[in-house]
């Protein structure tokens, strides 16, 4: 289910994914919108989960995790215990950043983020490998980022 979002709903998300610590006057001014209605945007935008939440974009990299790996998993079976078992042990790995259920001739597409190739290696024989139902994994190492934005708006 999506929501209706006019053009300035839409001009007023992309000034909070570009700093979500601007005052309701700032974007106001920068959405031409005055202070009221645009602080009603935005509470209404919180209330019905378009914004779903404030935070800091970290550079992974000077945070000592900038090495990323993109994980396709398989599972032997694809029945809701096999899934909602594998779920509910990624999300206990901190190393990985995002996943996905995905269609296609793999299960699942991880973003794993580490400090080097060495701790990859120890959570690939370590921890993934061990998961129960997992067939098998092919991994790629990410070289650079060509691309990074936040949710599509337009």
């Amino acid at each position: 289910m999506s929501i209706s979002l006019d053009k300035i709903d839409k001009k007023i998300l992309v000034e909070l994914q570009k700093n979500a610590r601007l005052s309701t006057q700032e974007i106001s001014e920068r959405v031409g919108l005055s202070s009221t209605p645009c602080a009603r945007r935005i509470r209404n935008m919180e209330k019905s989960g378009v914004i779903k939440g404030y935070a800091a974009t970290l550079d992974e990299t000077l945070t000592g995790f900038g090495f990323t790996v993109f994980v396709s998993v398989q599972l032997d079976r694809q029945i809701d215990d096999r899934l909602l078992g594998f779920e509910r042990e990624i999300a206990l790995m901190p190393e990985v950043s995002d996943c996905w259920l995905m269609t296609g001739n793999r299960d699942y597409l991880l973003r794993i983020t580490l400090a080097d190739l060495s701790e990859f290696e120890h959570f690939l024989t370590g921890r993934l490998t061990k998961v129960e139902g997992v067939a098998s994994i092919e991994s790629s190492i990410a070289i650079r980022s060509v691309k990074e934005q936040a949710a599509r708006v337009f």
